[in-house]
């Protein structure tokens, strides 16, 4: 039983060497254009070095900040059930157990955060999403199956709770305007730190790759997506205000996106809530930072990509369950009795995480974390700073990228 998996994978190895055969290739052809010339690329040797620095640069900005390092989490009864379609995820059974692979981290991170003795966490998140593949088989640039990504949640404790939620919308909304105010300040000067990092570094290598790196002295441009949309049309908003923007970065905020990203008014008093389809941008607490690179022979940019996405969280746990059912993550929210979770079937892996959202002190008071974060994905930062000569897809920027639209079977 043990030796199974590996010998459906040598089936299908044997298969793929076949097919190469009759088409007149060879596998050990095959490796040495996909994989050992990649490896053996001044190019990748040179993105590595700028990876390195990069990571380690914000890394320790964030370790000076006062954030804690958390172990990684690939498996779970629960993951980020996230808000675009995947083909679908994937499930590890272990002692009699499902257990599914990590989409992000993002529960393990509000989780974390729980002790009020814990400023905050980061983790290199491993990152497992099974992209659906381009249905015309046109390979895009952007996407992996298998990534890395610097995940960071930080705690507010603003002490707000569901009666000032409800009677108090201005407070509220003034609380929550700075916090995401402070949030992207926070990630701004954690990408400034690794590009500090990597101009220190790794000039050198930039020039060799064809890409120049300016930083601009104040902060990054931001722009609210309805007000972008009304100008630029709904698709493609990113490229079109790259094309507009002087700065290689800039933030986006309030896109439609996870149950966790805050929405704010939504939930009323008497159970009613908005609907999500109708709320403005201002109204939702998230943001994406974008960055396009800068050829360096003709100074021309390439179109812009977002690189991180975090947000204000939901973090009283009536709004958590009522967008859980909005994006029909859960059929039915919990019924809580004497410790137990009445319906615990009927919610998935959602169980014990609610009962968590829900719990309450010796004194009553709800003990969940009030946080913001955000995630920047490495080689999709790496791709969209270094774009031009060299680098065209992500994966010119790997050693193992899994593009789902980029061959037919992945060997390492």
């Amino acid at each position: 039983m043990h030796d199974r998996p590996y010998a459906r994978i040598g089936e299908r190895l044997r298969h793929f060497q076949a097919a190469l055969e009759e088409a007149g290739g060879s596998l050990q052809e095959y490796i040495d254009e996909h994989y050992v010339q990649r490896w053996c690329s001044d190019a990748l040797h040179r993105v590595l070095r700028i990876r390195t620095s990069l990571v380690s640069g914000m890394q320790d900005h964030l370790v000076a900040a006062g954030l804690l390092n958390l172990e990684r989490v690939q498996l779970s009864l629960v993951t980020d059930p996230l808000s675009h379609d995947v083909e679908h995820t994937p499930t590890i059974d272990y002692k009699g157990q499902p257990y599914v692979t990590t989409h992000s981290m993002i529960y393990s991170k509000f989780l974390a955060c729980h002790g009020p003795g814990i400023p905050g966490v980061f983790v290199d998140s491993p990152n497992i999403r099974l992209e659906i593949a381009s249905p015309e088989g046109r390979q895009r640039g952007r996407y992996l199956i298998d990534f890395s990504q610097l995940d960071v949640e930080v705690r507010r404790d603003r002490g707000v709770d569901l009666d000032t939620y409800y009677d108090r919308p201005n407070q509220v909304t003034a609380i929550l305007r700075n916090d995401r105010d402070a949030a992207i300040r926070f990630f701004e000067s954690m990408f400034r730190a690794g590009l500090e990092r990597v101009l220190d570094r790794n000039d050198a290598d930039l020039e060799a790759l064809g890409v120049a790196v300016e930083l601009p002295a104040g902060p990054f441009p931001r722009y609210d997506l309805d007000e972008a949309r009304a100008r630029h049309g709904p698709r493609a908003v990113e490229e079109k205000l790259g094309r507009e923007s002087d700065s290689p970065f800039f933030w986006i905020r309030g896109l439609m996106r996870e149950n966790y990203d805050l929405v704010y008014p939504y939930l009323r008093r008497d159970g009613s809530r908005r609907d999500l389809f109708d709320i403005p941008s201002h109204d939702i607490y998230n943001y994406d930072l974008c960055v396009k690179s800068v050829v360096r022979s003709t100074g021309e940019a390439t179109p812009a990509a977002e690189v991180l996405s975090g947000a204000v969280r939901e973090w009283l746990v009536e709004p958590i369950i009522a967008r859980l059912l909005d994006n029909r993550v859960i059929p039915e929210a919990p019924v809580f009795r004497n410790g137990s979770i009445l319906n615990i079937e009927e919610l998935g892996g959602y169980g014990p995480f609610l009962m968590v959202a829900a719990r309450t002190d010796a004194d009553g008071r709800r003990t969940f974390p009030e946080t913001f974060g955000g995630g920047i994905g490495i080689e999709r930062a790496l791709w969209a700073l270094l774009r031009g000569p060299a680098v065209h897809h992500i994966e010119d920027v790997t050693c193992f990228g899994k593009n789902p639209d980029s061959q037919p079977l992945y060997l390492f």
